[in-house]
């Protein structure tokens, strides 16, 4: 009748996948614990299971000492031999206590012992076995909802997948099949260890591995993966085979492998990009869909790019709310700064413009005399920009200088920005081109951009693959190898030339 204890044990411990040893280690130690609480002693007890015959016992242990100090814990050399005749100093003595007395309160609180120790040994074997099993993917059931969290039966234990681990576009329902790939093992969580997710870019990763064996076998790399997850995917490969087209083998014969991982993903926009160590090129090829003119490195340092595209591509660049050159500069590993010609354009203009007011002696104002050029000289004031920068009270300030001085300076000075803003002018008519029909310029509105993208996407696997960003023209107009971070394409750019300070700020 007793061995059926160890029986039960055995069969408790094959069902939960543990050693049967640490089921009676759990049991003897909820016996000591019963025992305690029973008998309200501080006593050093022990407890023993015997696996033959199933009866467990608990003893008093005492320590063999010369004089007792603690007479619960100490005994001394001759009350020690009375009981044992070779008993030696420092040699453990055990005392039985009888364990028929515990009653049903005891008992139940060695139940909550043994169950505590079984569920511990259960998370500890759950986190030994996935805890090197990250970035795998996972077929796995839902089970249920939590708060947001879907718990999902992976056969041996549970998992979850967090809120925000899962896509927008995804509603599960009880009893579907799904796969998602594990991210990390909580090994003290109170809700499942094993956390997984359907957002991450590994997710994307391992599906393509499933679907194209060129990268099961390596034959092509996948350098890089970014991911905003219910919208798009960037994904860069490179192949190691001069013959294996890196880009088309994922893409897949009239775009079936390409599909077969959207399907899954339920409809998310995927880019596949070919990988170049050059960080030029591969910037051109991140932010396909769109055509970019050139790129220019301004920051090697702090990994900055400046990218210039055509006006009608501006809104293509930069994407819904900035998403496409976002996940192109996560892609690329640069801050990336889009900007359209015409942008460009203004901002060289500006720059030349500050060059001239900052180059311009005071000497070449015509209606300052040698004697004024002298005084504003001595003043530190050696160009038309640090005069610009001053007030006519700093001016009057200035000995040998009064308000009639003042008012032939301001003359000076607004017929010198006159002269510039008309040669601006000028230039800018001789370059503007013919009038044409902009369907899509940099004021485009979010809708079209959106549609636009769609339209250039849709030309590869069905409407949602670009295979390759265009090449980079390389001219002779653009600009040193510099590099510009961020996106400054959300708002439109100052047009024409620098306007004629105020009065007060010409002086």
């Amino acid at each position: 009748m007793l061995n059926l204890l160890y029986e039960s044990i055995e069969q408790l411990a094959k069902e939960k996948g543990i050693d049967p040893k640490i089921i009676v280690t759990a049991v003897e130690d909820a016996l000591v614990v019963a025992a305690r609480k029973y008998y309200k002693t501080n006593e050093d007890l022990v407890a023993k299971f015997d696996e033959q015959s199933g009866r467990m016992s608990v003893y008093s242990v005492k320590k063999v000492v010369e004089e007792v100090a603690n007479p619960i814990k100490e005994i001394s050399v001759g009350e020690a031999r009375k009981l044992k005749r070779d008993a030696q100093l420092d040699e453990e003595i055990q005392f039985q206590k009888p364990i028929d007395v515990l009653g049903r309160i005891a008992a139940q609180t060695a139940k909550q012992v043994i169950f505590q120790k079984v569920r511990e040994a259960e998370r500890d074997n759950v986190f030994n076995e996935y805890s090197n099993r990250v970035g795998e993917l996972l077929n796995c059931t839902v089970k249920r909802f939590e708060n947001g969290d879907v718990i999902v039966d992976l056969g041996k234990t549970e998992g979850v997948i967090p809120k925000r681990e899962q896509s927008r576009l995804e509603k599960f329902a009880f009893g579907e099949r799904i796969r998602a790939v594990i991210v990390r093992v909580d090994k003290s969580s109170k809700l499942p260890q094993v956390v997984l997710s359907r957002a991450d870019p590994q997710l994307v990763v391992r599906l393509f591995e499933m679907e194209v064996p060129e990268i099961y076998d390596n034959t092509v790399v996948v350098k890089g993966c970014v991911r905003e997850a219910g919208e798009r995917t960037k994904i860069a490969v490179l192949s190691k085979d001069r013959d294996v087209d890196a880009v088309g083998a994922c893409v897949g014969m009239k775009g079936l492998r390409v599909q077969a991982v959207i399907r899954e993903l339920r409809g998310e926009k995927i880019d596949i990009i070919e990988y170049s160590d050059e960080i030029v090129t591969f910037a051109t090829h991140g932010l396909s869909p769109a055509r970019v003119s050139r790129v220019g490195i301004l920051d090697t340092e702090d990994r900055q790019l400046e990218v210039i595209v055509e006006d009608t591509q501006l809104s293509l660049a930069i994407g819904k709310k900035g998403q496409n050159v976002r996940l192109a500069s996560k892609l690329v590993g640069w801050h990336i700064d889009v900007k359209s010609e015409e942008e460009k354009r203004h901002e060289v203009e500006s720059q030349m413009a500050e060059m001239a007011y900052a180059q311009t002696s005071i000497a070449d104002l015509k209606g300052l005399t040698p004697k004024l050029v002298a005084k504003l000289r001595e003043s530190s004031i050696n160009t038309v920009e640090d005069l610009g920068n001053q007030t006519p009270e700093q001016l009057m300030q200035i000995p040998g200088i009064g308000e009639k001085m003042v008012e032939k300076i301001q003359v000076a000075v607004d017929e010198f920005y006159d002269a510039l803003k008309q040669v601006e002018s000028e230039e800018a008519a001789a370059q503007e081109p013919e009038p044409t029909l902009d369907l899509l310029g940099p004021d485009t509105s979010e809708e079209e951009a959106e549609a636009e993208e769609s339209k250039a996407s849709d030309e590869e696997a069905g409407g949602t693959v670009a295979e390759e960003g265009p090449t980079v023209e390389q001219t002779d107009e653009a600009p040193a190898e510099t590099v510009g971070i961020g996106n400054n394409s959300d708002s439109d750019s100052e047009e024409g030339s620098p306007q004629k300070p105020k009065e007060e700020e010409v002086l």
